[in-house]
């Protein structure tokens, strides 16, 4: 399973890229192998306000429905408009052009965020 270095994680298995008071999110490889071919991205609406730890999400695939927890507080900037018409992204590139939506935050809630090496640790890798 890929980890990349340059990001930081939840517990939930989604990822942050930290840029300034805008984070971009998406889901780990971890979690889009466990939930196999994904069919199905409900982005959050631009504008809705969103707490660490709570659902703001759901991913469907073959397998099941999965709920998206925001790792960050804060409001949704951005959505990746793409996953409407290519949800397979989540699955063939989950750090790069499968990306679900960017949160503009504060940073207050950062440090309940996991470093690569706990995250691989998390997910026994």
């Amino acid at each position: 399973m890929s980890v990349p270095d340059d990001l930081l994680y939840s517990s939930d298995h989604e990822w942050v890229r930290v840029d300034g008071q805008r984070v971009r999110i998406g889901i780990t490889d971890y979690a889009q192998d466990a939930l196999g071919d994904v069919v199905y991205v409900q982005s959050p609406s631009v504008g809705t306000s969103v707490t660490a730890g709570e659902s703001f999400s759901e991913v469907e695939s073959t397998k099941s429905v999965s709920d998206i927890y925001a790792p960050v507080s804060g409001t949704v900037a951005l959505v990746n408009e793409r996953l409407d018409s290519e949800p397979a992204l989540v699955n063939t590139d989950p750090y790069g052009e499968g990306w679900l939506c960017e949160i503009a935050t504060d940073g207050s809630s950062f440090d309940q965020l996991l470093s690569p090496d706990a995250y691989r640790k998390l997910i026994g890798s």
